[in-house]
C-alpha cells in the first residue's frame, strides 16, 4: 500500500470511529503524546489556547463533545494525502445547528497520528 493510500485508510478509520462516538477506537489511532489544536477548544477551554496534548486530554475533550452532542456527525468530502499528513475536508453536522465546513490536518508517523489541527470559519 502506498503511503498516501495508507494515510487515507487511517482517515477513513478516523471518520468511522468518530461517527460511532467510539472513544477507544478513535484514541487507538493516536500516539500517546499526540497534540490536538481546535478553535472550539480555544473557546470552551481558553486556558489551553486551543491546544491539548496526550491521550488523557484527548479523551476528556472528545468525551465531553460526544456527551454534549450525541448526534454529532462528520461527513467527509475530500482527502488529500502526501508522505506524512492528510488534509481532510468534512461537514460537521449537529441537529439544531447550522452545518459547518471543517478542514483538519492529521500528521501521521509510522501509521499513528502524532498531531491534528482543525480549521473552520
Amino acid at each position: 500500500m502506498s503511503v498516501p493510500t495508507e494515510l487515507e485508510f487511517i482517515a477513513h478509520k478516523w471518520f468511522e470511529a468518530f461517527n460511532e462516538h467510539d472513544l477507544e477506537k478513535l484514541l487507538s489511532l493516536y500516539h500517546d503524546h499526540a497534540m490536538h489544536y481546535s478553535p472550539k477548544l480555544k473557546i470552551r477551554q481558553p486556558a489551553t489556547g486551543g491546544l491539548i496534548k496526550g491521550k488523557v486530554a484527548l479523551r476528556a475533550w472528545w468525551q465531553d463533545s460526544f456527551e454534549r452532542y450525541p448526534h454529532l456527525q462528520y461527513i467527509p468530502h475530500t482527502l488529500t494525502a502526501n508522505q506524512d499528513r492528510i488534509f481532510m475536508e468534512y461537514l460537521r453536522q449537529v441537529p439544531g445547528e447550522e452545518d459547518l465546513q471543517v478542514g483538519e490536518v492529521l500528521e501521521i508517523k509510522d501509521g499513528i497520528i502524532t498531531s491534528s489541527r482543525v480549521y473552520h470559519g
